[in-house]
């Protein structure tokens, strides 16, 4: 499998605070007049961008601008919106171990109204053929982080259990499962495996407690966009996070989630609580919704 990022080097091979596996992406960012968009044939919108996107971009470059030592793996297209994301990773400083994915890189479109909220289109290009990576080359990168954050890629799932064998005594493996409606069989294997989820409460309405008690003792975090969030430690008690106000206009929620856990990461890597580290994660979340893009600039993700 040729390589399209960075070789395994001594440089690589240096401790990191993060570890991100999967969900780099490209993202085509579209402000519309309204959410749901108005019946027409065609409307005219602000410029069009083409950025890096998607989960794990998003935690990567939150996590990096939060002052964390990130490295990314993962596969990307020989394309130009491959092209574009590891131009991002570089301006970042974020080193990546990279697979050439033949189905060419992960895109969406994301639909922004005026007030931030979006919507979004994903298209996967779901992986064909054996694992990228062998499993020693894997678990050799876990074992050189502090904490590891896993996506939920297709070509991951093979995988997990040499992900999950390599981890070092204390580092923990977190997984953001998004929209899940808690029954979704893909889900599970990502759920079952790691310490720390993140799952959004669109589709789990009231049933987020009960969900949470299937998944103790791992720890469980429902968010909930701008009501807040809920921590679940996995002891059958729930703790409440309050929103965190936004330091400024709101102008693109795309990416709040994935701030949201890289905050979490950070604070809990700096030895908060688990819910000294959910304020903490509201507040860079809100911050980050400021922000159009997810190429945050110095200083605008609260440092603590």
């Amino acid at each position: 499998m040729r390589r399209t990022g960075q070789p395994r080097s001594a440089s690589l091979a240096a401790m990191v605070d993060l570890l991100v596996i999967g969900g780099l992406g490209v993202d085509v960012r579209v402000r519309v007049p309204a959410l749901p968009l108005p019946a027409a044939d065609s409307h005219t919108v602000e410029p069009i961008e083409l950025r890096i996107g998607n989960t794990g971009a998003g935690v990567a470059l939150a996590g990096r601008a939060l002052g964390l030592r990130v490295r990314v793996v993962d596969t990307l297209g020989a394309d130009v919106p491959g092209d574009l994301v590891r131009m991002a990773l570089a301006r970042a400083g974020v080193p990546a171990v990279l697979a050439e994915d033949p189905g060419g890189t992960r895109r969406s479109v994301s639909l922004v109204d005026p007030g931030g909220r979006r919507t979004s289109l994903y298209d996967p290009r779901p992986w064909r053929g054996g694992t990228p990576f062998a499993p020693t080359e894997l678990a050799g990168l876990v074992r050189d982080a502090r904490h590891v954050h896993i996506s939920i890629m297709d070509w991951t799932l093979p995988l997990l259990p040499a992900v999950r064998a390599a981890l070092p005594a204390g580092v923990a493996l977190s997984t953001d499962l998004h929209d899940w409606d808690g029954a979704n069989p893909y889900h599970r294997p990502f759920a079952d495996i790691a310490d720390l989820v993140l799952v959004s409460g669109v589709r789990l309405a009231d049933r987020a407690a009960a969900l949470a008690g299937t998944l103790a003792p791992r720890t469980v975090v429902v968010t909930r966009g701008a009501d807040g969030s809920e921590l679940y430690p996995g002891d059958g008690t729930a703790v409440p996070v309050p929103p965190a106000a936004p330091p400024g206009p709101v102008v693109d929620s795309n990416g709040a989630g994935d701030a949201f856990a890289a905050g979490l990461i950070a604070g809990r890597l700096r030895g908060e609580s688990l819910a000294e580290a959910a304020r903490y994660a509201a507040r860079v979340a809100a911050a980050a919704c400021t922000h159009d893009g997810m190429e945050y600039p110095p200083g605008l993700l609260p440092a603590s």
